[in-house]
């Protein structure tokens, strides 16, 4: 096969797998991988089967292909396209607000220490304030709502 048409061959496969790489799967994935072992291969195919001029040549053509790679992929909106634009406004367990403390309710599920607790209207997560195990079906009182957490006791 002509050395020549062997480095272009791989000088374009290499342009193409970067341009998946950075358009598609950015990341150093497989098509990056691939796209400079193709830029490196060409380079190396060239110093061995031609010359050393033509060494040289193809790698500096393959460094400015390489550079203006980077500039596209940093200048580009590539990267506006991945990232993400909405904002996310929900609130974890914001049913702890209309529990205060005082309140009276009954464990749905074991609290080891945190389960599940029903006040009135309201499921809700809760910790044990004391940090003991409470069986589910056990009456429980509101010590303390801090920081979106509620932290009940077991009546006795």
């Amino acid at each position: 096969m002509n050395p020549t048409l062997v480095i272009i061959s791989l000088v374009l496969l290499g342009i193409l797998m970067m341009l998946i790489e950075f358009l598609l799967t950015p990341g150093m994935g497989f098509a990056g991988i691939v796209g400079l072992a193709s830029f490196v291969g060409s380079c190396v195919y060239a110093f061995i089967k031609v010359d050393t001029k033509t060494g040289t040549i193809v790698t500096a053509v393959v460094a400015v292909i390489v550079i203006i790679l980077f500039i596209i992929m940093l200048r580009g909106k590539t990267w506006k396209r991945l990232e993400q634009n909405e904002q996310i406004d929900v609130k974890a367990n914001t049913e702890v607000e209309k529990v205060s403390v005082g309140d009276k309710g009954v464990t749905l599920s074991r609290l080891v220490p945190i389960g599940k607790v029903k006040f009135e209207s309201v499921t809700c997560e809760a910790h044990n304030a004391d940090g003991s195990f409470v069986d589910p079906g056990v009456e429980v009182e509101v010590t303390a709502v801090e920081d979106n957490e509620v932290f009940v006791k077991p009546i006795k």
